[in-house]
């Protein structure tokens, strides 16, 4: 197993610079981030991505896959810490902390890094602010089998304790990309990809409309929706039904229905 360093007091520098990652401005300069939870680090090892510091709670119960963890931490020539529940709190900014957490490097989030024909499907979100929507929109992907999230404009910071933890692992089986949206469009016009929206402008209706793959399903910020400009260029245009008051679906639910409704169309 990796050699264990203990950390007893919350004054440590290793606990303030762990905390430090909860801030994005940290964040972006480490090039770093955090996650917590057996499940979630267990999902991310089985993708390839081993924390480069696992921290563990003292009153932590044995289990086998916290031990396999702890063993490809070693391989990897990672660092194990030790602590007490409280100074994991303060690490995770969480109450009841789990009782493990890692730090990761960050991903390549460039396009170039993505491969469109890998998946038929993928998630588009354009100025996204709620990291919990994010994180959604992730488990999202995962769920439906689609490529990854590419994040136009200037949207929450994927790599934020909220969206990792709402992505429910997600964040590591889905690849992830952030452009403007003046470098998305030559991306996309340079491959196959048809880019579909929920819109109201010459919209048809979302079920039996003709989707094709890779087909890239957009939605936009969660109050103003999607510019008008992003719209028009869209390849086609869909509309759901909304029968009572609310005038708009959820930016992470739209994705969510307009998502499975292509899986089924392309599954025919």
């Amino acid at each position: 197993m990796a050699a264990r360093r203990e950390i007893t007091g919350f004054s440590n520098p290793t606990v303030k610079a762990l905390r430090a990652l909860r801030e994005k401005k940290h964040r972006k300069a480490a090039k770093r981030f955090l996650a917590e939870g057996l499940r979630l680090l267990t999902d991310a090892r089985e993708c390839g991505h081993v924390p480069e510091v696992l921290v563990l709670a003292t009153s932590r119960d044995p289990h086998p896959l916290l031990a396999e963890l702890e063993a490809a931490v070693d391989t990897a020539g990672g660092e194990v810490i030790e602590t007490s529940p409280d100074i994991l709190a303060k690490i995770t900014g969480k109450d009841n902390p789990q009782a493990v957490a890692g730090v990761f490097a960050e991903f390549d989030t460039s396009l170039a890094a993505l491969d469109r024909t890998s998946a038929d499907i993928w998630l588009v979100a354009q100025a996204l602010r709620d990291p919990g929507n994010l994180g959604t929109m992730l488990r999202t992907g995962d769920a439906i089998g689609a490529g990854g999230l590419i994040l136009i404009d200037d949207c929450a910071d994927p790599f934020s304790v909220e969206a990792v933890r709402a992505s429910m692992g997600a964040i590591f089986t889905q690849k992830l990309a952030q452009a403007r949206w003046e470098d998305f469009e030559p991306w996309l016009r340079s491959g196959p990809g048809q880019l579909v929206a929920a819109s109201l402008r010459d919209a048809q209706p979302y079920r039996g409309a003709p989707y094709a793959a890779p087909c890239f399903v957009m939605v936009g910020n969660e109050s103003r929706g999607l510019p008008e400009e992003y719209e028009l260029a869209c390849d086609l245009r869909v509309t759901m039904p909304m029968k009572g008051r609310a005038d708009s679906l959820n930016a992470a639910v739209a994705a969510a229905v307009l998502g499975y409704e292509v899986l089924n169309s392309l599954d025919r």
